[in-house]
């Protein structure tokens, strides 16, 4: 995933800059980057997204307040837009919201057009081992869809629609912008762009011919994908208006906790307890991977804390589908209790270390005058 650019040096802007500066600055660069003045410049486009992605955040009140506080990251979760992954259409269509059509008419031929529908986003949980082999996954979500009764018009079934008084049946209303610079064409409020309206509005949509629905699918979740990244259904989103498509469906992918391991990119880090014992000696490990156990041997010396890969018992990578490795971290364990033969053992193996060890039996009281260097007399 691309990094992203601070959103205020994106506009040039300071983090003071109030609405009206911030308003200024995207037109400003949205003026200059705009697809319709420059037809074939992907980077042009490429400025025009980001610039609108930026202005969509820090316009928004409690969007600026949580970027400002936990960056890019405090607006995983929210309704905020992956600008670089969405149509260009939907936006045109915030472009034009906020200033009008600029450009006399939808610029490039656009002319009046429907709007696409709105995207929605939602999240599944999934597993590390789902993660590694990829998944099929059962969502249900709530999305507004075309109201039944009255097939979408809005009007009451039997009644004919009239052309709307406000635009004159054009759907659009135009004004002048930027001091006469500009003629700046918007959709109508009045009929939302179709040109006519009902008087008699549908009993159950109540005249936006829109109504909520429940939808459920399958979703399909390849395998490598990261905790965070989205996958996109196509025209799963909410319907457009004058015939034009729907949004699309964003699926969130959150990871759950694994008991055993958790990931660093494409591998795996396991945190493998052993004795020591087998971490003195050498031994023949029986690692668990997800899909099983692996042998591994280590050497004999091996230090707590030391690490040792499993090469491909990782996670596939989401593009190029090889595997990652399982990193082991060894973690030497200190038995709590020993029987009488292992303490005997242990206490001739540290005679011949020359360290010293506390005495196999001895008074509470005798131990404490030892360790403060208190003699008989001084005791007494």
């Amino acid at each position: 995933m691309a990094e992203k650019r601070d959103y205020y040096e994106v506009l040039g802007i300071s983090r003071s800059a109030d609405d009206e500066e911030i308003k200024r600055a995207y037109r400003r660069l949205a003026m200059k980057y705009h697809p319709d003045r420059n037809p074939g410049d992907e980077s042009a486009e490429h400025y025009f997204k980001e610039a609108s992605e930026a202005y969509e955040v820090l316009s928004d009140p409690e969007k600026r307040k949580r970027y400002d506080r936990l960056g890019h990251e405090g607006l995983r979760g929210t309704s905020h837009h992956d600008f670089s992954d969405m149509e260009s259409s939907d936006i045109f269509s915030m472009f034009e919201d906020i200033f009008g059509d600029m450009f006399g008419g939808g610029g490039g031929g656009r002319g009046r057009r429907g709007r696409r529908g709105p995207s929605l986003e939602t999240e599944v949980e999934i597993t590390l081992e789902e993660v590694a082999s990829g998944t099929e996954k059962e969502i249900s979500f709530r999305r507004q869809d075309i109201c039944s009764t009255c097939e979408g018009s809005g009007g009451k079934p039997g009644s004919s629609p009239v052309t709307c008084v406000t635009c004159g049946g054009s759907g659009q209303v135009a004004q002048s912008g930027f001091g006469g610079m500009f003629r700046m064409v918007t959709n109508c409020p009045a009929c939302g762009g179709e040109g006519r309206s009902f008087k008699e509005k549908c009993p159950d949509c109540r005249g936006s011919g829109r109504r909520p629905q429940e939808r459920a699918l399958t979703v399909q979740i390849p395998a490598g994908v990261e905790d965070g990244q989205a996958v996109r259904v196509p025209g799963e989103g909410e319907p457009g208006t004058g015939g034009a498509p729907r949004g699309d469906l964003h699926v969130g992918i959150r990871t759950a906790e694994h008991r055993l391991f958790s990931r660093e990119g494409d591998d795996l880090i396991l945190h493998l307890p052993i004795s020591f014992t087998q971490a003195a000696l050498g031994a023949e490990l029986r690692v668990p991977t997800l899909t099983g156990e692996e042998s591994q041997p280590i050497e004999p010396g091996t230090q707590h804390g030391e690490q040792f890969r499993v090469r491909g018992r990782g996670l596939p990578n989401l593009r190029t589908h090889r595997p990652g490795d399982l990193v082991v971290v060894v973690m030497i364990e200190i038995p709590r209790k020993l029987s009488g033969e292992q303490e005997r053992l242990l206490r001739e193996f540290a005679e011949t270390e020359n360290h010293e060890v506390m005495p196999h039996s001895r008074g509470f009281f005798e131990k404490i005058k030892e360790y403060l260097g208190l003699g008989e007399h001084a005791a007494e």
